[in-house]
């Protein structure tokens, strides 16, 4: 490919709102384009590595035995309707209807769709196991776009869904695709960790994320530092294990109420009380529009909205108003508490003319514990001196794990070392749906009894354009960025540096001898000046660079230089296709 006919689109300037080596690189070497918040144009450059990456994922995956189809963008609602994420996908999905009046979404995952086409030609046993994948576009409407490819509104995605008779079928499958996921990512060039994960708004049982180490990663990863114990989560999933046990010391000392005037926060109340923040419950206030969540969490530690969403079975909660607050606790914010609660889990109640039915959920951390402090349920008033099972019941069973983990924690899985944190770019997603949707959508095949079966599924995700911008984060220095083999563009970027129509000529004969030999090979064959084609050839980053000048026409040696050393040698050449 030349110059002449696949022009370059670099820039000198960084857009103004990169923030990110990636986007500052991706479009300075003209591989992307901004059109809009969220939204990017691939430039032939990138369009070129963007169809490579997809080109490795769907090698691998047609070698571990899924089957690639393709499903439409625009999704009906009633799928949504069925499966109930019509409404508990929230403001992230694009939604639209057409001229009669009949709802789509822009499909931002297609578990109902895939589920839908099952359903159509799954009939049997005997047709299982079966993995369906597809590499397409998908939206969703982020509230902050940010970091150029890595959180955009519309990407493209390669998501797999396999269908099973039995959980044993699905595990198998499951380790296939977390072999196949290992593969795929090395051989685009990343380093990355798999990480236990949350399910979220996918469901599901099992789930682990494939993630870059990147100082800009928007996850905050949990890791155990022991070799042999190797655990490692996401944040919003690791359970919380505490470094020291939490005391569980009683005294016989009745529960009282104590005046704490203008003092609301732990930290207020634990200077005003002199007590440590250990012995405090701290309650957390949440709320949409069908229902108000307390959870009750030890005072020195904080909420994880994720467990308490995926516990409470409630998606869109957001910090309660004064008004729900003071309706399940009978005081203003910053003075609820257990003791002598007005409201019981599974009440309902009405705020402001809506109805919400309460949930109440309580950590492990409080079980069977005593001494502890607590709003009191009146204003300017904490409680004192309680004792679970005597002042409030924690069900048995209904004890959970509510705590947002951190750094120096003990590792949950081997109980012997504190956890040490890092960032982290999601790159790929594998998740145990189960059967969430072939329940929602009635899909069944006759099992070899001849008994109808309802299908457990897997869903297995990687975002195609987050990947490039990974390979970019881990591959790039201050000329430019350094491509892989496997993902760039074009093998080698050609410079001609000529003076006369002979030598032009001469140097588009070689190329021409190059092309026959089928060498992928970018010819810069503008009409600029030396330093210009080298800065570029240094900032789009291909692999090797060629340069034929006047050591060639002298001595017949080109220089081949490679990119991610920058080593240059001299050779004949022939020898690029010996």
């Amino acid at each position: 490919m030349k110059a002449s006919q696949t022009p370059l689109f670099t820039q000198k300037e960084d857009p103004k709102d990169a923030v990110v080596a990636s986007h500052k690189l991706l479009s300075r070497a003209g591989y992307i384009k901004k059109q809009a918040s969220g939204f990017y144009a691939y430039l032939p450059f990138g369009y070129i590595v963007h169809r490579k990456i997809e080109e490795i994922i769907r090698t691998k995956m047609n070698k571990y035995g899924a089957v690639e189809t393709h499903l439409p963008v625009l999704t009906p609602a009633e799928l949504w309707q069925v499966s109930g994420r019509w409404s508990s996908m929230g403001p992230e999905m694009m939604r639209l209807s057409d001229r009669h009046n009949v709802n789509f979404a822009l499909g931002p995952t297609h578990e109902e769709s895939i589920t839908w086409l099952a359903k159509q030609y799954l009939h049997s046993y005997k047709q299982l196991p079966i993995n369906f994948y597809q590499i397409g576009k998908k939206y969703r409407d982020e509230i902050r776009p940010r970091f150029g490819l890595i959180r955009c509104r519309e990407f493209v995605m390669k998501d797999a869904y396999s269908f099973h008779i039995d959980d044993a079928s699905l595990e198998e499958t499951y380790q296939k695709m977390r072999e196949c996921y290992r593969e795929i990512f090395d051989e685009c060039g990343l380093e990355t960790l798999s990480v236990e994960a949350d399910s979220g708004a996918m469901g599901g049982s099992g789930s682990e994320e494939f993630m870059v180490p990147s100082a800009i990663g928007e996850e905050t990863l949990l890791l155990c530092p022991d070799n042999d114990c190797q655990y490692r989560s996401n944040q919003e999933k690791t359970m919380f294990k505490p470094q020291t046990p939490y005391s569980s010391d009683k005294s016989n000392a009745a529960a009282e109420r104590v005046d704490t005037p203008d003092v609301k926060t732990v930290e207020e109340v634990a200077n005003f009380l002199k007590a440590e923040k250990t012995s405090f419950i701290k309650s957390v206030i949440y709320e949409n529009s069908s229902a108000v969540v307390l959870a009750f969490i030890p005072g020195d530690r904080d909420i994880s909205e994720t467990k308490l969403k995926n516990l409470s079975g409630e998606a869109d909660l957001e910090m309660a108003s004064p008004e729900s607050i003071e309706k399940v606790s009978s005081a203003p914010p910053g003075f609820a508490g257990p003791f002598e609660l007005n409201v019981k889990n599974g009440d309902e109640i009405t705020v402001q003319g809506e109805k919400k039915n309460v949930i109440i959920l309580y950590d492990k951390n409080l079980k069977n514990r005593g001494n502890l402090i607590s709003g009191g349920n009146m204003a300017d008033t904490h409680c004192i001196n309680l004792q679970e099972a005597r002042d409030f019941i924690i069900p048995e069973g209904e004890e959970y794990d509510l705590v947002q983990a951190k750094e120096s924690d003990l590792c949950p899985k081997c109980g012997k070392h504190n956890l040490k944190s890092t960032k982290g770019i999601e790159v790929g997603h594998v998740f145990k749906l189960g059967k969430k949707y072939t329940e929602a959508l009635d899909v069944s095949v006759l099992d070899a009894e001849g008994r109808p079966s309802t299908l457990t599924m897997g869903c297995y995700g990687i975002g195609v354009g987050r990947t490039l911008s990974t390979i970019v984060e881990q591959n790039y220095d201050e000329k430019g960025i350094i491509w892989p083999e496997s993902a760039a563009p074009f093998r080698y970027y050609m410079i001609g540096i000529s003076k006369t129509e002979e030598e032009k000529k001469e140097i588009d004969d070689l190329y021409e001898r190059l092309i026959e030999k089928n060498i992928s090979v970018y010819y810069d064959d503008r009409k600029e000046r030396p330093g210009i084609k080298f800065n570029d050839a240094d900032l789009t980053g291909f692999p090797f660079q060629i340069t034929i000048g006047k050591n060639y026409f002298e001595n017949k040696k080109i220089e081949l230089k490679i990119r991610k050393t920058m080593q240059k040698s001299e050779m004949a050449f022939e020898e690029l296709f010996s």
